[in-house]
């Protein structure tokens, strides 16, 4: 796909066609806003979706993922990030982007530079796309110690 966009964090304006790169700007909206009711309009709904990442484990299922979001939502670090170092590809029903994320993890007390490795799906049901799955990784052990320490306590 031809989009000229080498980084969205939500801010992007979006296409406007619906199509799954809208999707995409709008998840991040969502997450870096804190937003769990734009999340959920974005995932698909029911006990299709999954996650899979470091922070929060494999989830099943939309209830799943919705509380592990209301967790870190609800946590005192606020994590804003952007999706970089992309590649796009799918079909009439399937979408996958592949890349990376970068932002901050920040506490009153503490900030942390974050960096992850992240793979966001999403199919189109019912004429409007929806994540389906994410798989999230981290490269940096120490990173990933120091974050689940300012997200967990």
């Amino acid at each position: 796909m031809n989009w000229h966009l080498t980084e969205v964090d939500g801010d992007e304006t979006k296409r406007g066609d619906g199509g799954p790169l809208d999707a995409l700007i709008e998840f991040y909206r969502a997450f870096n806003a804190a937003d769990l009711a734009g999340l959920r309009a974005v995932w698909l709904g029911g006990a299709e979706p999954s996650m899979d990442n470091p922070i929060g484990g494999i989830r099943r299922g939309w209830e799943q993922i919705a509380e592990g979001y209301s967790k870190l939502f609800e946590g005192q670090a606020k994590v804003q990030v952007a999706f970089h170092d992309f590649t796009s590809q799918g079909a009439d029903d399937w979408h996958l982007f592949v890349g990376r994320e970068r932002g901050a993890c920040r506490t009153p007390k503490e900030a942390l530079d974050v960096a992850f490795r992240t793979t966001r799906w999403f199919v189109r049901k019912d004429g409007s796309w929806r994540q389906l799955h994410h798989h999230g990784s981290v490269e940096d052990p120490k990173m990933l110690a120091d974050y689940r320490r300012l997200i967990f306590g």
